[in-house]
């Protein structure tokens, strides 16, 4: 079962995470039946087990349901403030997040993200040529992903939601493409290393989902977030076969 071998892998890493800063034990988010082939009793014992954390996995939302953990039995925590979530219904966990004032939270929808193909691919990706970060998972949750080098990697939006969203994730450091103001096409922001040769590679896969004519050149704007100076590239566009060798 992919979820549940993805889990493990979490918790094995979270594991880790224990020796590393000197903590006693792992809190999650999961709920009893939230997941019907990874969060149900049989699941949460085997992702314990072969985790070598048995005991160890507090889950606050579920824990009046489950039986009490070694947090729960030294009196590190309070089981009697431990809730009895259980189902696939986020309707108790919307109204906790609105009792508490929280509004930024994921959409509660879909399943382990490790199971589409597509961001699977990405993740791989990501592990094989730098160093893992939050805003480096968010970013492959958006667009074409496109490798240009080892270190340097552009990410080009597929709709106007897109294109939004990669203008929020763009962070310093980062490049970010868009056309010229009397083009229409998507944005785009690379990240990594970025000199002008991956700049210019960069700008003419832009403008290959441009609209133009076939053959037409296409002016795109190129700076470093948060206050580059922009550079204009004139540009046909990147070749089919070429972009295909680059996507991931």
């Amino acid at each position: 079962n992919p979820c549940i071998d993805c889990r493990i892998m979490m918790h094995r890493r979270a594991k880790e995470r224990l020796f590393e800063i000197g903590a006693r034990f792992v809190i999650t988010g999961e709920v009893l039946g939230q997941r019907p082939m990874s969060q149900h009793r049989r699941a949460l014992g085997i992702i314990e087990r072969e985790s070598s954390l048995e005991g160890l996995v507090l889950r606050p939302l579920s824990a009046g349901l489950l039986s009490p953990t070694i947090p729960e039995k030294k009196g590190w925590v309070d089981r009697s403030m431990l809730l009895e979530i259980r189902g696939r219904s986020r309707r108790e966990q919307i109204r906790l997040a609105a009792e508490y004032g929280i509004r930024d939270y994921p959409c509660p929808a879909g399943g382990c993200l490790l199971t589409d193909a597509g961001f699977s691919r990405r993740m791989r990706d990501l592990m094989r040529n730098s160093e893992i970060s939050l805003r480096d998972i968010d970013l492959l949750k958006v667009g074409r992903h496109f490798r240009l080098s080892p270190s340097s990697k552009v990410v080009i939006g597929r709709n106007e939601g897109e294109n939004k969203r990669l203008a929020v994730l763009a962070g310093n450091g980062d490049v970010f493409f868009t056309p010229a103001k009397d083009v229409k096409g998507p944005m785009g922001v690379g990240r990594g290393d970025f000199l002008e040769m991956e700049i210019d590679k960069s700008a003419a896969l832009l403008a290959r989902y441009c609209d133009r004519a076939d053959g037409e050149d296409v002016a795109v704007e190129a700076w470093r977030v948060p206050d580059g100076k922009k550079r204009l590239i004139r540009t046909g566009g990147m070749q089919q076969e070429t972009i295909e060798s680059l996507r991931i």
